[in-house]
């Protein structure tokens, strides 16, 4: 097909209706708070499910460590294993969200935390072997951010990147030494690491490179409301989707739908409605791509918010309007 033919399917894909084609799966980051409000509770977790199910999502990123004095895949397993139950006879799939401000665990990628960061892993692994198949978390979604770090700097950026990967490599470890074959491994990444060039084990290539070749998946921080051109969700994705495409891996689109500053990084005002086109015009441009493994959004209450504050429409008031 030629250029123009593709850029005529692709515009004629992105503005047709969600149930015209067959959506790419749909992530969303739950947090410490609402995570272990849907695991204790019930209630709580039967109107979460139905709420995500409304809104298209598949895959929940379900927090699995500790939280306000309390460690609940350890004190009560039993929890998770009803609500992870749950949410597979929905046909949704879980990872264990580990990584918390709360926890400080971006000092995970120095030496002196490594023990930490493997107890974290090797916690939801031990869960697994416990528990039956439909108990059991899918994968693994890491929220390790070295960039984070009061000591991030031109300096220390290349030292902390071989920290991150160093972890990295320690968990996958842990992966085989377990035989969790089942449980697929993937980190948020922001988009910007392709720019930076790493020697890490005598083999140099940008930093997303050898995140994509240590893990089983990325979830690509791409946090950006525009689509295409320049700056934009499609260009900042593309060496990490060329890549993983050459070596058998997944990415993961991550997107945001928080407030932020920089108005260009999140869909906060825009809206569910541009949201939702962008969503359709990213995987029609990317469906062909082996390594697209959909979206991620984050995060899940600051989404169910933004949602009910754009009403009905989807969209922002019309300038001038009451």
């Amino acid at each position: 097909m030629s250029r123009i033919g593709r850029w005529c399917l692709y515009s004629l894909l992105s503005v047709l209706p969600a149930t015209a084609m067959a959506g790419a799966s749909r992530a969303v980051w739950t947090w410490e708070a609402e995570s272990y409000a849907m695991v204790r509770d019930p209630a709580v977790a039967q109107e979460a499910v139905r709420y995500l199910t409304s809104q298209g999502i598949d895959t929940v990123y379900l927090y699995a460590d500790a939280y306000r004095g309390h460690n609940l895949i350890v004190e009560q397993p039993q929890l998770y294993r009803a609500f992870i139950e749950r949410l597979h006879r929905q046909h949704m799939r879980v990872y264990a969200l580990l990584g918390s401000s709360y926890l400080h665990t971006e000092r995970y990628v120095l030496p002196a935390y490594r023990q930490q960061a493997q107890d974290m892993f090797r916690r939801v692994v031990q869960y697994n072997a416990a528990v039956p198949a439909q108990a059991r978390f899918d994968g693994a979604s890491l929220d390790i951010e070295p960039h984070i770090l009061d000591e991030w700097n031109d300096d220390t950026r290349e030292r902390l990147l071989a920290g991150f990967l160093d972890m990295g490599a320690a968990l996958m470890a842990i992966k085989r030494e377990h035989h969790a074959s089942t449980l697929t491994v993937s980190p948020a990444i922001p988009f910007w690491l392709d720019g930076i060039e790493l020697t890490w084990h005598g083999v140099t290539k940008p930093v997303s490179e050898h995140v994509i070749d240590v893990f089983d998946e990325v979830a690509l921080m791409d946090y950006r409301h525009k689509v295409e051109g320049r700056d934009s969700i499609l260009s900042h994705a593309a060496s990490e989707i060329a890549y993983a495409n050459r070596v058998g891996k997944k990415v993961v689109i991550g997107l945001e739908v928080s407030p932020n500053e920089l108005e260009k990084i999140t869909f906060d005002q825009v809206g569910p409605k541009a949201l939702q086109q962008a969503l359709r015009t990213v995987e029609a441009a990317l469906r062909e791509d082996p390594s697209f493994a959909g979206f991620a959004i984050h995060h899940y209450r600051t989404y169910r918010r933004w949602v009910e504050r754009f009403g009905d429409t989807g969209a922002p008031p019309e300038k001038g309007a009451d």
